[in-house]
């Protein structure tokens, strides 16, 4: 649990989410034994954190308060986050920062291309906030940054992009820059939007998917999804089978965790015996590679995750 109130240099204090200041505190549910993770401290992390902090990169890793941040820096696994720290949306489940973003910095792609290299990263994951007040969403700036890692790297790289929603021909710039794996998550049931992920809309993230396959049918596509929002079981299985309309390969599942009592309540603590159920139900209904567990997040074991998918691709074309 973080809080809501971030100090800045030490000079004043401000709202990290403003929107939700005024909200009454909601209930924290007590985290059940399968949800405990150790605390980060290895010399590894260390050295990872070095790197961010010299290069003055962001990482979801942190602002979103992730879990696995522990595991995966000490083995120098960091998702980068592009355009800055603060997201022009307010989604209820979310930690990072709410509110007008400054502007660009040209100098971005170059950072995390070479810590991608210092890193010695063999698959990278790179994200970013919303940028609704950008013409394009950020749509150049995540090419330019794909670009500036292959000159630097021979790493596989995978996008985890914001939805473009009425940004025509940001997606065409993104796909053009040829990622390893596109990535947009639809983070919850339709039902749920309203109250979780009210800036977006189910059905336009939906089709972002699906047009990622229009333009290149060979690009691998990724999406996932929370539980413990409220969400119904058969709500979950018909989103299954949207994704699969759309021709998605990969599937993420993970438990929600609430960052703030300001935020959306966490209903229900889903057992790993439904996480497993739900894996294998997924693959049935032809999924590539699946990841459901109380613990999975859209970048955790990315560059293991990404070497499965490409032999589960390669066993289904008998190749």
């Amino acid at each position: 649990m973080v809080v809501v109130l971030d100090t800045v240099a030490g000079r004043d204090v401000r709202p990290r989410h403003p929107e939700k200041q005024s909200r009454p505190d909601a209930p924290v549910l007590r985290k059940p034994d399968w949800i405990r993770v150790r605390a980060p401290g290895s010399p590894v992390f260390r050295e990872t954190t070095s790197i961010v902090r010299e290069h003055k990169l962001v990482t979801v890793c942190e602002e979103a308060g992730c879990p696995n941040i522990g595991e995966c820096w000490s083995k120098k696994h960091a998702t980068f986050m592009i355009m800055g720290d603060t997201c022009t949306r307010a989604c209820a489940f979310c930690n990072v920062r709410t509110g007008l973003p400054q502007a660009l910095d040209p100098s971005e792609p170059a950072g995390v291309a070479d810590a991608t290299a210092k890193l010695g990263l063999t698959h990278v994951v790179v994200t970013s906030v919303d940028r609704d007040d950008l013409a394009d969403g950020g749509a150049a700036h995540f090419a330019e940054t794909i670009r500036a890692i292959r000159a630097a790297s021979p790493a596989t790289i995978e996008v985890l992009t914001p939805d473009f929603l009425r940004k025509d021909g940001a997606l065409e710039v993104v796909v053009k820059a040829r990622p390893d794996v596109f990535n947009h998550n639809l983070e919850t049931v339709p039902s749920k939007y309203l109250t979780v992920r009210p800036g977006a809309r189910y059905f336009a993230s939906l089709r972002l998917l699906q047009q990622v396959k229009e333009l290149d049918p060979s690009m691998f596509t990724k999406s996932g999804i929370m539980v413990g929002l409220g969400e119904e079981r058969n709500e979950v299985l018909q989103l299954m089978d949207d994704l699969r309309a759309a021709n998605v390969d990969f599937l993420t599942i993970g438990q929600y965790l609430q960052p703030t009592r300001k935020h959306h309540p966490i209903v229900r603590y889903v057992t790993p015996d439904e996480f497993k159920a739900y894996e294998t139900i997924a693959y049935a209904k032809g999924f590539l590679m699946v990841s459901a567990s109380p613990l999975t997040r859209s970048s955790h074991h990315a560059g293991e995750d990404f070497a499965k998918l490409r032999a589960a691709r390669a066993a289904r074309q008998g190749t």
